[in-house]
């Protein structure tokens, strides 16, 4: 742990006992004597803890003011905000935005000690947990809302391993077709909703965005399983939501400028990038469908290049043509 979760658990550990010795200090913390000794001395000499060694008792514990035995005695003791790194803050927050939107009444008395729990976590002495939300913000561009009934439905037969009948909406051609599906893992990626799932019309595994799919209904037939190795091979070896069993290396050249940026992102867990002698980024990435793919190469236009495979950049000259003939003066 570090040196700030330590001054917490010394906090803890001399507010929940009369009196504590070293050595059980030393051992809740798992730290050297030395170490120790540097910790109690910075909260007394730093942050004014009253921090006081009982000869009687054998051990430290806080000092009491006797006209006021429920207060601390002396200057105003505060330990430092306990703060979060990216990771952990990203998570809590996205935790509590994730309950915020689940249909009202549905799960209130579950969800409302969760609430509570996590605004704990985000607050602090120093810290109110509302005025953390208020500064601190996770913004979603581009969500669509799945409809509730459908997605606990699809949850439901997820869980208990049933198949399920839908309306599949197919954006790209605007055509709805009848889908019985083997549900197998929810997904939640930018933030949307994926439902991978096996296609019993298809015989294939297929990602379905989640509010694409209507009239879901409950089948009394137990889902085909898939192996958990055979779903991660199959919808997450290559880039994006977008899977498949062919999977190819997309190369791209970013230009010096736009190389401060991407050469710090990551694409695809097994990605490649280095930086050319000119200050260039060349970052290489799977990917099986080339959908997504396209999109965010078009986003980084035009300071970025294609350079192979020529299939991906020939999609990708198409897309630019069709942008430039819609835009003509």
């Amino acid at each position: 742990m570090d040196r700030t979760e330590r001054f917490y658990r010394i906090d803890q550990l001399l507010g929940d006992q009369v009196c504590v010795s070293f050595e059980a200090i030393q051992e809740a913390l798992g730290v050297s004597r030395a170490t120790l000794r540097r910790d109690m001395q910075y909260l007394r000499d730093r942050l004014n803890a009253p921090i006081v060694y009982d000869r009687l008792g054998g051990g430290y514990r806080f000092a009491k003011d006797e006209a006021r035995p429920t207060q601390a005695s002396g200057p105003k003791y505060e330990l430092p905000g306990l703060w979060f790194n990216a990771s952990e803050i990203y998570a809590l927050l996205m935790m509590q935005q994730l309950l915020n939107t689940v249909q009202p009444g549905l799960l209130g008395p579950h969800i409302a000690p969760l609430q509570s729990r996590l605004s704990a976590l985000l607050g602090s002495q120093q810290n109110r947990p509302e005025d953390i939300e208020d500064r601190i913000r996770i913004v979603h561009t581009g969500q669509r809302a799945p409809e509730p009934a459908n997605f606990e439905l699809i949850a439901s037969a997820l869980l208990k391993r049933l198949r399920l009948k839908v309306q599949h909406w197919h954006r790209g051609r605007d055509e709805t077709t009848v889908r019985e599906i083997s549900p197998q893992r929810l997904v939640f990626y930018r933030g949307n909703w994926y439902l991978d799932a096996w296609c019993h019309l298809r015989k294939d595994l297929r990602s379905f965005a989640v509010e694409t799919l209507s009239d879901v209904a409950l089948l009394d037939k137990p889902a085909k399983e898939v192996a958990a190795k055979a779903l991660d091979g199959r919808v997450q070896n290559g880039y994006g939501i977008f899977g498949g069993d062919r999977t190819q290396w997309a190369q791209l050249r970013f230009t010096p400028a736009r190389a401060r940026w991407v050469a710090s992102e990551q694409w695809h867990p097994d990605q490649r990038g280095c930086v050319l002698p000119d200050g260039s980024y060349q970052l290489d990435v799977p990917y099986s469908i080339e959908t997504e793919l396209v999109m965010d190469v078009l986003r980084h236009m035009p300071e970025v290049e294609v350079l192979g495979p020529p299939a991906l950049r020939v999609k990708v000259r198409a897309k630019l043509k069709a942008a430039l003939a819609a835009h003509k003066d």
